[in-house]
């Protein structure tokens, strides 16, 4: 008894560790977003290329209503509604389930990047849920971007390979299966 008592404090622990190494990679994204969408703000001029790494990276700073290519512009609110929604999903998941650095990399950087773009929608302009996402880094044959949407990307990414090879939510999981 004594032994499983002090097991389940471990596992406590690390559960604990884990959310919050999490939500540290989630905040320092979120911050990175923040300020260097606030740097473009007051450095770039809207829609004029600067070119940053020749014809491959260049700024460029927009406003996006939509998704990804400018998708979805006249549906904002329900854009901002889905990414809410994923960003709780992302949470409720991080705090049940999940005990694989993996997974918590990849979940952290999903909800750092969320919480990015969700900010904008909620209070940019043109108002409450209708607002635009501020992008500035455009690649050739690419929609235009910001931090937040790299976050976000890594983050998914990673999630498809973690399901692709089956790395479980809680590396307990693997070991239980096998017993």
């Amino acid at each position: 008894m004594k032994g499983s008592a002090g097991s389940a404090r471990a596992v406590g622990a690390s559960a604990r560790s884990t959310l919050v190494v999490a939500f540290a990679i989630a905040a320092i994204v979120f911050v990175l977003d923040q300020l260097s969408k606030l740097w473009a703000e007051n450095t770039l001029e809207h829609n004029v290329a600067q070119p940053l790494v020749g014809d491959i990276l260049k700024l460029r700073l927009i406003y996006n209503s939509g998704a990804a290519f400018g998708f979805g512009g006249s549906i904002t609110p329900i854009i901002t509604g889905v990414q809410i929604g994923i960003a709780l999903a992302v949470v409720v998941v991080l705090v049940r389930s999940v005990r694989s650095r993996a997974w918590m990399v990849s979940l952290a950087l999903l909800l750092g990047g969320a919480l990015g773009n969700i900010v904008d929608r909620l209070f940019r302009a043109p108002g409450p849920l209708t607002g635009h996402v501020v992008d500035f880094l455009e690649l050739p044959h690419w929609p235009i971007f910001n931090v937040a949407d790299i976050a976000v990307t890594t983050g998914a990414v990673l999630l498809v390979v973690l399901t692709l090879f089956n790395v479980p939510l809680d590396p307990r999981e693997k070991s239980e299966v096998r017993a």
